[in-house]
């Protein structure tokens, strides 16, 4: 449930009238007083935000008062540095505002105030201010809401998505935007990104197209003490800072039987390979490397197939780079060379020679991407066999964010056609 205001607190949120110096600027052109320039109405209103040099609690409401009992506030607008507005009520005779939605710790906010005199003459004022630490106790008896980043420190390709697990479940809308307003990402060069809630316990946060290359990525919590709800506080939670390196992606059309691999957006080598046979067939779609093994046991039984039957197998698989937890793989697939580059005969992996497998696996890192294109099977699932994010368009990414419109700081991208490079 929204929380409702509550009564000012005596805690750095006295009711302050914000005085700069400015005064009414008459009106002028012809008397109209549409035409006037906005006068300075910073004498005109009253905010309880904190006095200079101090920070305001993000527990308490904020509120705005028009001081003239001729004039009224007629717009306020609230947002954070990273563009997401704080919720807010104006009452009908224009002679009051508050905040409506819980405030971040430790985040700059600006406040746009529209207001206007007796005359009908148009006033602005702007005003900024950071918050602190919650200064509220905790109720009595208040969980403590941990964050655990991933996927942990080191380098990663640029299709690496964060993860946020929470110690405890939020279901709520309100109380999900507490928590999504607290969790700062940020990056080094910019990028737009907004937070997808996978389940109750769980986020993801990717940018609108790849992490740059080189890139440095940095995700912290502010929610430690903030309220998020009746009984849920947030608690203390470790950084994360991590980086990319160059952008590499391996594109799979199974219909041609060939893997093209890219890197900065330069294809650097083509490989013959065969994909899921029919009743097998390889997914479809954009998959994350998950995790490499030089030598792995690969059994049948483990994809449903029954042990001895004309399908089971059970042998020793080299230079395997996985993409999804279920066990779809590119690896060296030796037995099937006469084939590769002209049939399908896998059970679901990308096969290829043991040269080729050996220098894919030398090449291809955890958090860099497999593409799969004209496959006859279903596309990767978005979450729980591997990271699939980047099969959810933009808009559907964002439809997962408990902020409308949640992005991050900086110009957004070109929108890249199915997420892939472009032979030259």
């Amino acid at each position: 449930m929204r929380r409702a205001p509550r009564n000012r607190t005596a805690v750095g949120c006295t009711l302050l009238v914000i005085a700069l110096g400015a005064g009414f600027t008459g009106c002028s052109s012809g008397g109209n007083p549409l035409s006037a320039e906005p006068y300075d109405a910073a004498d005109r209103i009253s905010f309880n935000g904190p006095s200079e040099g101090k920070k305001a609690d993000p527990d308490t409401p904020l509120e705005i008062v028009a001081e003239d009992s001729g004039g009224r506030i007629t717009d306020v607008t609230t947002v954070d540095a990273a563009g997401h507005h704080v919720g807010g009520e104006l009452a009908a005779d224009g002679s009051r505002w508050h905040s409506t939605s819980p405030l971040a710790a430790d985040t700059d906010y600006t406040v746009r105030v529209s207001t206007e005199d007796e005359d009908g003459a148009p006033g602005r004022k702007v005003l900024t201010f950071t918050t602190g630490k919650p200064t509220a106790p905790r109720s009595s008896g208040a969980k403590s809401l941990g964050v655990t980043f991933g996927p942990g420190k080191g380098t990663y390709g640029v299709g690496q998505p964060l993860t946020a697990e929470l110690t405890a479940p939020v279901q709520d809308p309100a109380q999900r935007a507490v928590v999504e307003r607290g969790l700062k990402v940020s990056s080094t060069p910019a990028v737009v990104g907004s937070w997808h809630w996978v389940d109750d316990r769980k986020l993801h946060f990717r940018p609108k197209g790849y992490w740059p290359e080189n890139a440095t990525i940095r995700v912290r919590s502010t929610l430690e003490g903030v309220r998020i709800g009746d009984r849920l506080t947030g608690g203390k939670a470790e950084p994360l800072t991590l980086s990319t390196g160059d952008q590499v992606i391996a594109v799979t059309d199974v219909a041609a039987h060939r893997l093209t691999v890219y890197k900065s957006g330069e294809e650097i080598r083509k490989i013959a390979v065969t994909a899921g046979k029919p009743g097998f067939e390889t997914r479809n779609g954009v998959k994350v490397v998950l995790a490499k093994e030089r030598l792995v046991r690969m059994l049948s039984t483990t994809i449903g197939i029954a042990e001895g039957s004309s399908e089971s197998y059970d042998m020793p698989v080299h230079f395997a780079t996985r993409v999804t937890w279920s066990g779809e793989y590119v690896h060296a697939a030796p037995w099937s060379v006469g084939s590769q580059g002209y049939d399908n005969v896998s059970h679901g992996c990308v096969g290829m020679s043991t040269g080729d497998a050996e220098w894919f696996f030398d090449t291809f890192h955890q958090g860099d991407l497999v593409e799969v294109v004209n496959s006859g099977g279903a596309t990767m699932e978005p979450f729980g066999n591997g990271f699939g994010d980047w099969n959810l368009t933009w808009a559907q990414w964002r439809e997962g964010s408990a902020l409308v419109g949640g992005t991050g700081p900086g110009p957004a991208p070109e929108e890249k056609a199915r997420l892939r490079p472009q032979p030259a």
